[in-house]
């Protein structure tokens, strides 16, 4: 491991200066450093500058989480228990708290922050492991198209088959979020645009500019909304597939719905056929949801060890939607 100097900047503003400062060639941003720990040890990091922005936070904004307008306001340090906790994600916007809470351990979520949960890279381990020059570390091959793709994306064709690792993303997808921004020409970026697929850039996933920083995400109310996923392990472990649900309701019918997958692509991958098929549907119709949910397969295509997930991905659907609904997904 290389040696690397520690900033604390007071403010955003500052913090982006440190980051496109000439004094340091490869600066890196730290929130809780969850994934840039792993990183240094993995040899995939070796930055000379760390700029701590765990503390950072707007000082007319003491609280992680607060009202906006009817939506919310979060943080980008927001730790996800705060996340978890907060009455008004409860309330205005569940899919976010119940997404939070599914992630990592309840250590990880005392310190991980909304911004890194955001923008952490992929798990794939042939992009972990530093004797695979695997195509996202700019080589040539990506090794899970003939190798073990176990864990692999069955959406986006490649060239690269990493899924995304956030659970945060698609749920702030189905409550259309903003990602507000300090240090470019862009003050705010709607959360569909902040990641892209491979073919845009295989070597990351975000679109953000050199020097951008992001200061909070603001995001619609979502009150009829849920989340389901499926794990190995129930306990700390990485969703084989899930999916982020909201509603609009008149009475017992479904008006829109908005539905959002994760686990099963390079970015968070919305399911737009999914909605259309629920449009007009009543929330007690078990059978045309189940239709529905099946529509959420449309397109994929399996690679040779993850044919398990065109299984699982309806079945997440269904339970988010009936969660998203007030109702119990029970055994289903």
């Amino acid at each position: 491991m290389n040696p690397f100097a520690i900033a604390t900047p007071d403010s955003h503003a500052a913090a982006q200066k440190m980051l496109v400062g000439r004094s340091y060639k490869l600066p890196v941003l730290k929130g809780a450093g969850i994934d840039l720990v792993d990183h240094l040890k993995e040899g995939l990091a070796e930055p000379d500058l760390l700029i701590d922005v765990r503390r950072v936070r707007d000082a007319s904004r003491k609280d992680a989480v607060s009202a906006e307008g009817s939506g919310l306001r979060i943080e980008a340090n927001a730790t996800l228990a705060e996340l978890v906790d907060s009455s008004l994600v409860k309330e205005r916007c569940p899919v976010v708290g119940q997404a939070v809470a599914n992630a990592a351990t309840p250590s990880v979520r005392n310190v991980a922050t909304a911004a890194g949960n955001l923008l952490q890279r992929p798990r794939c381990w042939y992009y972990r492991n530093s004797q695979f020059d695997c195509l996202k570390k700019g080589g040539a091959t990506c090794f899970s198209v003939e190798g073990e793709n176990k864990y692999h994306a069955i959406f986006g064709q490649g060239p690269c088959h990493i899924v995304h690792p956030s659970n945060l993303a698609p749920a702030l997808m189905v409550a259309n979020a903003t990602v507000h921004l300090i240090g470019g020409n862009r003050k705010s970026l709607p959360i569909a645009d902040l990641f892209h697929m491979p073919d845009k850039g295989v070597t990351s996933e975000h679109s953000l500019e050199p020097g951008e920083v992001i200061t909070h995400i603001t995001l619609d109310a979502a009150a009829k909304s849920g989340f389901a996923s499926v794990k190995e392990k129930q306990s700390f472990d990485w969703p084989l597939a899930f999916a982020c649900a909201a509603l609009s309701l008149n009475g017992d019918t479904i008006k829109s719905a908005t539905v959002c997958a994760g686990a099963v692509a390079p970015v968070p991958w919305m399911l737009p056929e999914v909605g259309a098929a629920l449009s007009g549907v009543k929330i007690t119709d078990d059978t045309a949801i189940q239709k529905a949910a099946a529509a959420s397969i449309t397109g994929a295509k399996a690679m040779t060890d993850n044919a398990y997930k065109l299984k699982l991905l309806p079945v997440v659907v269904m339970r988010a939607v009936l969660k998203a609904a007030g109702r119990d997904p029970g055994g289903l």
